[in-house]
C-alpha cells in the first residue's frame, strides 16, 4: 500500500459500494423469505401431477435454492467488503496519528517517488537545547518503522480482501455459490490453509513427517466442508499432483510415517474425499481445469511403468460426499469407455489385482480399490441426479459388437439388443474378485452399485428417507425401476446370489408402492384414482412384480423394507379415502358408503396379496434355514423404525397431488397420523396377532402370516377411518375377507410365475 494512497485515500466510493451491499442483502433476505414461504409453499399445494410435478415443482425448487444461495453470497461479500473497509480506514486514522505525532516531535513525513516516503528532522545537529542527535536518529527510525508496520498491515488487508472477494465470485460461474463466510478473516483463513496444507501434500510421500501428516489429516477433516479452502486445496495440488500424493503415500514401503500413522489413512481417504467433493462444486477457472484434467487422466497410468492408472486412484477418493453432477457424468463417461477397451466392450473382466507393489489405494478395509468401478457407484450413491442419468445412458448400441442375450425386435428378426449401463453393470458384468480386509470375498462393488441405483431410482442419497423435498418420480427413475423388476423376474439370481443388496432394492420398491399396487391390479379401471401416482409410473407386468417381490420376502432387509412400505402405503392410502369417498367410484349407482367399502376393499387385496408373495418368499427361507432366520427378519422389521415419523408418504407417491383436498390444499393432520400409529407399533413389536404373538414374528406358518396381514390391515382401516373423522366399523368388517382374497390372489400368481418355472426359490448356482 503507498504512503500517498493510503494517506490520502477518499473512501467515500467505497462506503457507498459497502451502503448498496448492505441494502443488498436485505433485499435478497426478503426475497428468499417470499420464494420459500410464498412461492414454493405454494408450489407444494398445487395439485400438479405427471410433467407439472416433476418438472415445474423441481424447477421451483431450484430457484428457491438459487435465492437462497443469492442471499448468503451477497452477504459474505458484504462482511468482506465491510472488514475490509472498516480496516482500511482504521489503518489510514493509525497512519494521521503516527505523522501529526511526529510533527510534535520535529519530525516530517512526506513522500517520495514510487510510492515510498521518507521521514526527516526540522532541527539541525548543531542546535542547542534539544534531543542529541542520536536520540533524534532514534525517534525517526522508531516512527519510520512504525508507518512502515501500518503500510504493510493495510497492504495485507487491501490484498487479503482483494483474493477474497475475487475467490467468493469464481466460485459460481452462472447462479451463486452457497459459501457462506461471516467476515473477511474466515475468508482468508480457508484461503490460508489451504494454500498451507496443499505444500504439505506436494512433498514426496517419503519425507512427510508425522507432525505434517497429523496437520494435513486434522486440516482436511476441519474444513473439507469449506468452499474456498476446498477449491483453493484442490487447484493448488492439481489433478496430477493429487493422483500422485494417494498413490505414493499408498505403495508398500516401509517408512517411519508408516508406521506410526498408517491406522489412520482411512480418515485421510475421507478427509480427501470430502474436500474434492466439495471443491467439485466451484465453478472457478482452476476447478474447471482440474475437473478436467482429472476425466484426461482417468485412462493413463499414473507413472511410466505403472500397473496403475489414474481412474483407480480417484474412485478411491470419491467414497464420501456430493460430487458436482456435470464431473460424475464426464468422469462415468468416461470410465465406462475405458471400460470397454480394456474389456473388448465387456467380454471379459478388468481391473484384476496386480502387483504386490501396487499401491492399496481403499483404506476402508470393504475392498482392495483395485476396481475403479466400486469407488464411483459409493459416489453416484450419493448424488440421485448424476446416478439416474449414468444407469440410463447407454453402454453398448445394438450396432455395436457383443456377445451379450439377443433380444427379438418388433419386426419379428434378432437382432443384439442395446445395453444401457444399468444392463451392463446389474446383469452382464464380471465383477472382478475382491477380498476385504478379514479375507472375505468382498461384497463392496455390487453393494455399492444398489446403493447408486437407490439413489437413481428414489431420488434421494442411498441409505436415506424421502423428504417433502423429495420430488416426484420422473420417467428416467421409473424406467430404470422397470428395468430393475423385470431383470430380477427374468433372472432371480441376480438378487438371490447377492442378497447384500435387497436392503437397498426393498427400499426402491417400498418407494415405488403405488406402482406394485397397480402392477398386480392390472385389470382395474381407474387405477389413477384408485392408487394415485404424483409422478411417472412405473408399468410392469403381474408376474414381474410377483417374481421380484418374493425373491425380496427371501431377505430379510427385503422383506422388512416392502412389509413396512406396503403397511405405511396401505394406511395412508385408506386414510386419503376415507377423507375423500368420490375419489375413486367403483359404480356410480351405489351409495357412497358401498362405494367407500367397495374402495378400501380392493386396497386391502392389494395388501393383502403384497404380503402373500413376500410372505411366501420368507417361508421358503424359513423352511430352508430351518426358522433360523426368523430373528433376522424380526430384527430388520424392527430397523424400519426410521419410518415411523417421516414424510414417508411423499417418497412412496402419495404426499402429493393425492393427498391433497379441494382447492388444492393439503389434508391436515395426513402425514404422521394413522399411517405412524401403525408403523410404530409395528416396529416396535408392541402389536400382535389374536394369538398373542407378535405381528410377523414367525415366518415358517403361513397361517400366521395371514393372521399378522388380516390383523394390520384391518387395524389400518380402524385408524384410518378415526382419523378421517369418518369412522365405519360396516367397512372395516369387510377388510378381512378382501385381504384373505388377496391372499389367495399371491397363491395363485407364485403357483404361474414360479413353480411353473421351477422349485419355489431354486436358484441357478453363481459360476
Amino acid at each position: 500500500m503507498d504512503f500517498e494512497t493510503l494517506r490520502f485515500a477518499k473512501f467515500g466510493q467505497l462506503d457507498a459500494a459497502v451502503t448498496d451491499w448492505s441494502t443488498m442483502v436485505t433485499n435478497l433476505a426478503a426475497l428468499k423469505e417470499d420464494a420459500r414461504d410464498g412461492l414454493k409453499a405454494k408450489a407444494d399445494k398445487a395439485d400438479w401431477s405427471g410433467d407439472n410435478a416433476n418438472v415445474t415443482k423441481g424447477f421451483v425448487d431450484k430457484t428457491v435454492r438459487e435465492f437462497d444461495d443469492a442471499h448468503k453470497q451477497a452477504k459474505s461479500l458484504w462482511n468482506i467488503l465491510k472488514d475490509m473497509r472498516n480496516e482500511l480506514k482504521s489503518y489510514r486514522s493509525q497512519l494521521d496519528e503516527a505523522v501529526e505525532r511526529g510533527l510534535k516531535k520535529n519530525l516530517t513525513v512526506s513522500a517520495s517517488g514510487g510510492g515510498g516516503f521518507t521521514v526527516s528532522t526540522r532541527i539541525g545537529p548543531s542546535s542547542t537545547g534539544i534531543a542529541s542527535p542520536e536520540d533524534n536518529e532514534s525517534a525517526m527510525n522508531a516512527l519510520r518503522t512504525e508507518i512502515q508496520n501500518i503500510l504493510g498491515k493495510a497492504t495485507e488487508s487491501d490484498h487479503t480482501g482483494s483474493v477474497a472477494l475475487k475467490a467468493l465470485s469464481d466460485q459460481a460461474e452462472l447462479g451463486f455459490t452457497g459459501a457462506e463466510y461471516k467476515d473477511r478473516d474466515s475468508a482468508d483463513n480457508a484461503i490460508k490453509q489451504a494454500d498451507a496444507l496443499a505444500v504439505i501434500a506436494k512433498k514426496d510421500p517419503t519425507d512427510l513427517t508425522v507432525k505434517e501428516f497429523d496437520r494435513l489429516n486434522a486440516g482436511l477433516k476441519k474444513m473439507s466442508g469449506d468452499e474456498l479452502f476446498s477449491a483453493r486445496f484442490a487447484e493448488k495440488l492439481k489433478a496430477q499432483g493429487m493422483l500422485d500424493f494417494w498413490a505414493e503415500l499408498n505403495t508398500p514401503r516401509p517408512t517411519d510415517l508408516h508406521s506410526a500413522r498408517g491406522d489412520q489413512y482411512d480418515e485421510l481417504q475421507k478427509s480427501l474425499s470430502l474436500t474434492l467433493a466439495t471443491a467439485t462444486q466451484s465453478d472457478s477457472r482452476g476447478m474447471t481445469d482440474w475437473k478436467r484434467d482429472m476425466v484426461d487422466l482417468g485412462g493413463q497410468p499414473i507413472a511410466r511403468g505403472s500397473n496403475t492408472v489414474g481412474f483407480q486412484v480417484m474412485s478411491n477418493l470419491m467414497r464420501w460426499g456430493n460430487f458436482d453432477n456435470k464431473f460424475l457424468d464426464d468422469y462415468g463417461n468416461e470410465l465406462i469407455k475405458t471400460e470397454k477397451e480394456r474389456t473388448d466392450n465387456g467380454r471379459h473382466g478388468a481391473w484384476r489385482t496386480g502387483s504386490p507393489m501396487d499401491p492399496v489405494l481403499n483404506r476402508t478395509g470393504s475392498d482392495s480399490g483395485t476396481d475403479p468401478m466400486t469407488g464411483f457407484m459409493k459416489a453416484l450413491s450419493s448424488s440421485p441426479d448424476a446416478a439416474t442419468e449414468f444407469f440410463n445412458d447407454t453402454f453398448l448400441t445394438k450396432e455395436e459388437d457383443h456377445e451379450f442375450k439377443e433380444d427379438t425386435d418388433g419386426d419379428g428378426k434378432k437382432g443384439m439388443r442395446e445395453l444401457s449401463n444399468f444392463d451392463y453393470l446389474f446383469g452382464e458384468r464380471d465383477w472382478p474378485e475382491d477380498k476385504n480386509n478379514k479375507g472375505d470375498d468382498s461384497i463392496a462393488g455390487r453393494n455399492f452399485m444398489a446403493q447408486a441405483i437407490e439413489a437413481a431410482t428414489t431420488g434421494h442419497p442411498a441409505g436415506e428417507m424421502p423428504t417433502q423435498d423429495t420430488p416426484a418420480h420422473n420417467a428416467e427413475q421409473a424406467a430404470l425401476t422397470k428395468s430393475l423388476i423385470e431383470a430380477i423376474s427374468e433372472k432371480p439370481e441376480l438378487l438371490g446370489n447377492h442378497s447384500y443388496m435387497s436392503d437397498s432394492v426393498g427400499q426402491i420398491a417400498a418407494e415405488y408402492m403405488p406402482d406394485i399396487f397397480r402392477s398386480i391390479n392390472p385389470n382395474e379401471k381407474g387405477q389413477d384414482n384408485l392408487f394415485p401416482i404424483a409422478g411417472s409410473a412405473v408399468s410392469v407386468g403381474e408376474s414381474d412384480t410377483t417374481r421380484f417381490l418374493y425373491m425380496l420376502g427371501r431377505n430379510p432387509e427385503g422383506y422388512a423394507a416392502v412389509n413396512v412400505g406396503q403397511h405405511s402405503y396401505t394406511t395412508h392410502l385408506m386414510e386419503y379415502h376415507f377423507r375423500n369417498p368420490d375419489a375413486f367410484v367403483t359404480d356410480p349407482s351405489v351409495p357412497q358408503s358401498e362405494n367407500l367399502k367397495q374402495t378400501i376393499g380392493l386396497t386391502a387385496t392389494a395388501a393383502g396379496e403384497i404380503q402373500g408373495t413376500i410372505g411366501a418368499g420368507r417361508s421358503y427361507e424359513a423352511e430352508v434355514e430351518g426358522g433360523a432366520k426368523d430373528a433376522e427378519y424380526n430384527k430388520a422389521i424392527e430397523a424400519t423404525s426410521t419410518w415411523v415419523g417421516s414424510t414417508v408418504g411423499i417418497g412412496i407417491g402419495i404426499g402429493t397431488a393425492s393427498m391433497l383436498g379441494p382447492g388444492g390444499v393439503i389434508v391436515g393432520g395426513v402425514a404422521g397420523t394413522a399411517a405412524d400409529e401403525i408403523i410404530s407399533g409395528f416396529t416396535e413389536g408392541t402389536m400382535r396377532d389374536k394369538s398373542g404373538d407378535v405381528i410377523y414374528s414367525n415366518g415358517q406358518a403361513m397361517d400366521a402370516t395371514k393372521e399378522s396381514t388380516y390383523k394390520l390391515i384391518e387395524e389400518a382401516a380402524i385408524k384410518a377411518g378415526e382419523q378421517s373423522g369418518n369412522p365405519s366399523p360396516h367397512i372395516v368388517a369387510s377388510v378381512a375377507p378382501a385381504a384373505e382374497s388377496g391372499f389367495t390372489n399371491a397363491t395363485s400368481n407364485i403357483r404361474n410365475s414360479i413353480d411353473g418355472e421351477g422349485k419355489p426359490g431354486e436358484l441357478e448356482e453363481k459360476k
